[in-house]
């Protein structure tokens, strides 16, 4: 593999989050007549999958107007977790989009936990359940089909990697961070359309390990793999480019992928551990992770590619 390393010059690759530098086509679809939840709202809605009861939570921008149609961002928590707490740590409700978060059903050890893992509910269906909030968002709320994005982490970093391989038309771009990817989650994974992925992983996590590993009697990917399988199926050459962002975090991309329209971006963070870089209300101050906001960071890549794998 082919390596390219540069220092310096970096503000132009990573501008601020700005009306300038976020901005982004709109849907060209006329406004009037779209259905919107109210400015401000943050509410609970449910529904019924496979005969079984699941919630997530709505929470639209205060400035919201209605006047044209929003980026829509499903945010999938990590395992043993649930959607009001991943709200409150990551800050991705600061975004200007309609952010969902989805609830995951308790799993073997009575855990909440996301499909294709080894611990899951066998009664969770969580594509028929992201296909069921997708529908329900496009009736109900003046989202944009062409900015659509899956976010999440650890275990709901491995339901997005299911996703991906899946529903890859259904969504624009994917962020993974600290992703536990069981083997079995992305099996089949090797054909079908590429996909923009932006990705966080600490070398240093105890979780999931970045290199590879066993848990709970299940091999999961290594971050690397998990990277190959994208720019492989993007037919990218395996070339990448090293951006050191700081002393710790290297922005490692393939930039060739971009003759395919796709994008696939990794942060590597030396010392990071298994959580959000960034996170908000977090009592463990001087991490490796919280020198950078994946927030942040994921929103950029997400304004940045608009409409690359969007059907």
């Amino acid at each position: 593999m082919a390596v390219v390393t540069m220092v310096g010059a970096c503000a132009a690759w990573f501008p601020g989050v700005t009306g300038e530098a976020a901005a982004s086509p709109t849907d060209p679809r006329p406004a009037a007549g779209c259905p919107s939840l109210r400015a401000g709202d943050t509410i609970t809605r449910s529904v019924t999958v496979g005969g079984v009861h699941r919630t997530y939570r709505i929470h639209v921008p205060a400035d919201h107007t209605g006047g044209q149609r929003l980026p829509l961002v499903l945010a999938f928590h990590g395992r043993a977790e649930r959607g009001v707490t991943f709200e409150r740590y990551t800050g991705l409700s600061s975004l200007p989009a309609i952010i969902v978060y989805p609830d995951g059903l308790r799993g073997t050890d009575d855990r909440t936990a996301w499909q294709g893992a080894p611990y899951s509910s066998p009664r969770a269906d969580d594509i028929a359940f992201t296909r069921a909030i997708l529908g329900a968002m496009r009736t109900s709320a003046c989202v944009d089909r062409n900015r659509t994005y899956a976010v999440g982490r650890s275990n709901g970093g491995g339901l997005v990697a299911m996703l991906a391989c899946r529903m890859p038309r259904e969504f624009t771009g994917f962020a993974t961070i600290s992703a536990a990817i069981y083997t079995r989650t992305v099996q089949g994974c090797s054909h079908g359309p590429p996909i923009s992925l932006v990705d966080f992983h600490g070398t240093a996590d105890g979780v999931i390990h970045y290199g590879g590993g066993t848990r709970f009697h299940a091999r999961y990917l290594s971050t690397p793999a998990w990277l190959r399988t994208w720019s492989t199926r993007a037919g990218c050459p395996d070339t990448t480019m090293t951006i050191p962002l700081n002393s710790v975090v290297d922005r490692v991309s393939w930039p060739f992928c971009a003759l395919s329209g796709h994008a696939i971006v990794h942060y590597r963070i030396r010392g990071g551990t298994h959580r959000w870089p960034g996170s908000m209300g977090n009592g463990v101050l001087g991490s490796a992770a919280d020198t950078v906001s994946a927030t942040q960071l994921l929103w950029q890549f997400f304004m940045t590619h608009p409409l690359y794998g969007s059907s």
